[in-house]
């Protein structure tokens, strides 16, 4: 043998682990579903101006929230479009910035948080933390304590110390004040004053309600089923005014998932706009009374009512829309009914003249409804009111030409606004010679309806949405 020593093959080296980092590991953010659900609506209505009452139902669903989680996210979601220029006022008060300069997601982690702080009953730093955790996830670090040193501004003061601190003097601006303490544009809530005739405690009160979540309304398809079942069967109440409506508790959950809408017993219709389609039906003509029309169908839920009523009487009911999409909801929701659905323009629908009863449900400003479409009121402009007034006008003037002579029409807008209302009505009537009945005796057990003759309902009055009604007969 060698006098060598025999090495020993090297044993393979072992990995050794990464050094650790000093410090402790700073745990995921946790992000929580019901406030993701509320973001994302925020950024849908921003980035594609969507609407929330559309957006949201689908992501509960996707995300399958329910119970507690679904009404955060609603509450969250809608509250916070609801007061988007309020929140806005009160954190350009808190950034160096005009609003409009900051990014759009950090905008929205603001606004969610600030609604948070000063109108829920969430702890502060529940609220701040969380959305400087979404600020963190979907921008970065650095936003993330940009948002956090402005919540922690934003939550020094209650809603009532800020709005103090920036609402106009109300000495001076009473209807400016009164807009952002319930959180209106100024034209809004000026045309709430218009139409109400007053700037102080009424108009006050009108924009509280319209500033509230509002109730989900049923309506009860006539010859099927009462009001009284529906109520039975929903746990709801039966409306004060509608004889075909119910209103639901808060939190009942999801309307859509009810049998009787799943039969099409019910169906979602504000009581306002039941009252109006009903109204319609109790107007007196002499002689025939076969045809009906409604010269503005879509989505069909005043058509589907006067259909079922038509049935009850054996008339029938021709349906115009002109967008075909819509048309095929009017399909949907007027099935078994006799109601026959046209795809047309209402001011050139080619149909025959002679209908003894025509409503016209107009496209309208929505000021009416501004509590159901939480974000439209910032999307609004007085502008858009100009346009608006010439098509109902030209609408109306149709539907004079359709009817025959002692026939009626019933004039129905979503919307307060003098121009959309009364300044149409009058226009029309003065130039077709049209004689304007008084409507209020066709909403029986209905108070507060002014001096007539037209039917203005209101949310703080009626708990309705702001429905206008008018009735013309043809000469």
């Amino acid at each position: 043998m060698s006098g060598e020593r025999q090495q020993r093959p090297s044993r393979p080296q072992r990995s050794r682990p990464a050094p650790r980092k000093q410090g402790p590991r700073r745990p995921p953010p946790y992000e929580d579903p019901a406030r993701r659900v509320a973001f994302e609506v925020l950024r849908a209505v921003r980035e594609r101006d969507a609407y929330a009452n559309l957006v949201l139902p689908d992501l509960l669903r996707q995300r399958k929230l329910s119970g507690r989680d679904a009404s955060l996210a609603t509450e969250l979601a809608y509250g916070t479009c609801r007061a988007q220029g309020l929140l806005d006022e009160i954190i350009g008060a808190n950034v160096d910035r005009p609003v409009s300069k900051v990014d759009g997601v950090v905008l929205d982690c603001l606004r969610l948080g600030a609604y948070q702080l000063l109108r829920t009953r969430i702890p502060e730093h529940a609220a701040v933390d969380s959305m400087v955790n979404m600020a963190r996830l979907e921008a970065g670090s650095p936003v993330a304590g940009f948002v956090n040193a402005v919540l922690r501004k934003v939550s020094e003061k209650d809603e009532a110390a800020w709005v103090d601190e920036l609402a106009p003097d109300p000495e001076k601006d009473a209807i400016g004040n009164l807009a952002l303490r319930t959180a209106h544009p100024r034209w809004v809530a000026r045309s709430f004053a218009e139409a109400l005739g007053d700037k102080g405690a009424e108009l006050k009160a009108a924009l509280e309600a319209d500033d509230t979540r509002p109730e989900v309304h049923l309506v009860a398809r006539p010859g099927e089923i009462s009001a009284d079942e529906l109520a039975a069967i929903t746990g709801g109440d039966v409306a004060p005014y509608s004889p075909y409506g119910v209103h639901l508790p808060a939190g009942a959950g999801d309307p859509a998932d009810s049998e009787p809408i799943r039969e099409k017993l019910a169906a979602v219709q504000d009581e306002g706009s039941q009252l109006c389609a009903v109204a319609l039906t109790k107007v007196p003509v002499e002689g025939s009374d076969e045809r009906w029309l409604d010269l503005c169908a879509g989505p069909g839920g005043k058509a589907a009512l006067l259909g079922a009523l038509a049935g009850i009487s054996g008339a029938t009911v021709d349906a115009v829309e002109q967008a075909p999409h819509r048309a095929r909801l009017v399909e949907q929701a007027t099935a078994g009914l006799p109601v026959t659905v046209h795809v047309g323009d209402g001011r050139e629908s080619g149909l025959e003249p002679g209908f003894d009863r025509i409503l016209v449900d107009a496209p309208c400003s929505g000021l009416g409804s501004l509590r159901r479409r939480p974000e439209s009121r910032w999307r609004r402009k007085p502008s858009d009111v100009a346009d608006l007034t010439k098509l109902q006008g030209q609408l109306l003037t149709a539907a004079l030409e359709l009817a025959r002579p002692g026939g009626v029409v019933a004039y129905v807008v979503c919307s307060p606004h003098l121009a959309e209302t009364e300044g149409v009505v009058a226009e029309v009537a003065r130039r077709a010679k049209a004689e304007i009945v008084d409507a209020r005796e066709f909403f029986p057990g209905v108070p507060l309806l002014g001096d007539g003759p037209y039917v203005q309902l209101w949310p703080h009055r009626h708990g309705t949405d702001a429905m206008f009604f008018a009735a013309l007969r043809v000469r």
